[in-house]
């Protein structure tokens, strides 16, 4: 038996609690069963408009209950997309119907005519299965794409046509403290539409920035020198913030390796469209990331942008992995 437990917040053991069972869950699996930003807050403090869903065992002791076996996380905030939720049961205690009452109870909490995403991170039989036996529709496609940074970096096409930056636009790391107010400018107007990178605010940079992953030499930034009423200043075009997965940490498939490169962020200001910057950040990234010795790169991309894909795919990446999106 099970005993489900709702929390505004998650105390010292609880989060504790959680995050083992993320881990074992990763190190089963495959892959995260969970976001990067759901990960952040839980190592941070959470996040205040959060929801937890605890699922423990049945316990007759007096000082707490049983061993944590399920897991899910609920953000509500999106009042048009709707609610969206990431889940998991241990490994050891999956098939016994924990998954399908973390969910129901996720609807029952959503209520009736309301909207409830969920992630299949790796796209895991077990979640596809449970999401098509409660009634879910498949809505969106995240793919993971790779490659190899010892391959030669170009290529012909969209790469050959777009490989170095225009003239006047030079290339500067970012600095803490002095560039995110620009770095959101330029970020949250390349991705309004985006239901995960838009709409970010100095918060959500900060909590990367104290991350140990974070180096702002490898943030780059594509700026030029303009001149407004005779003053000069530097404009932000475009950015390429590149991540590297640790040897020491799991990657986001939940293996140890040695460490491999990502093309965390790539934006580019609607404004500046047209001037080939896009191609020419993603090369000065992957050549970065090459420089630190790195032999692999990966990248996330939704999987009918076309343009996207397109672009990635003559970059010499191809596709890994999937994380699937379903809507009740």
């Amino acid at each position: 038996m099970t005993v489900l437990a709702w929390r505004t917040a998650l105390d010292e053991r609880d989060t504790a609690d959680v995050l083992a069972l993320l881990d074992a869950s990763t190190a089963e699996d495959g892959t995260a069963p969970v976001s990067e930003h759901v990960l952040l807050h839980l190592r941070r403090g959470g996040d205040p408009l959060a929801r937890h869903l605890l699922a423990h065992a049945e316990s007759a002791a007096a000082d707490g209950p049983g061993r944590l076996l399920g897991y899910a996380h609920l953000d509500e905030t999106d009042q048009v997309a709707g609610a969206v939720s990431e889940l998991t049961v241990h490994p050891d205690a999956r098939r016994h119907g924990i998954g399908a009452e973390l969910v129901r109870a996720l609807l029952t909490r959503v209520g009736p005519g309301r909207r409830l995403r969920l992630w299949a991170h790796g796209e895991h039989p077990g979640a596809v299965r449970l999401a098509d036996s409660l009634g879910f529709r498949q809505v969106r496609t995240l793919w993971q794409m790779r490659r190899s940074l010892l391959a030669p970096l170009g290529g012909g096409g969209v790469a050959g046509r777009g490989a170095e930056l225009p003239a006047g636009v030079r290339l500067r790391p970012f600095v803490v403290g002095q560039d995110e107010r620009e770095f959101l400018r330029v970020n949250n107007a390349a991705f309004g539409w985006h239901p995960e990178q838009g709409g970010w605010d100095v918060e959500q940079v900060k909590l990367r920035e104290a991350e140990p992953w974070f180096d702002p030499a490898g943030f780059l930034l594509a700026v030029e020198d303009t001149a407004d009423g005779g003053e000069h200043r530097e404009r932000l075009l475009g950015f390429h913030w590149t991540k590297v997965h640790g040897a020491a940490d799991p990657d986001p498939d939940g293996h140890q390796h040695e460490p491999i490169g990502e093309v965390y962020v790539l934006g580019v200001d609607p404004a500046a469209r047209g001037r080939r910057l896009g191609v020419g950040l993603t090369l000065a990234g992957l050549r970065y990331l090459r420089g630190l010795g790195l032999r692999q790169v990966m990248l996330y991309v939704e999987a009918d942008n076309d343009a996207a894909v397109r672009v990635y795919r003559d970059l010499g990446f191809t596709r890994w992995a999937t994380d699937v999106a379903y809507l009740h």
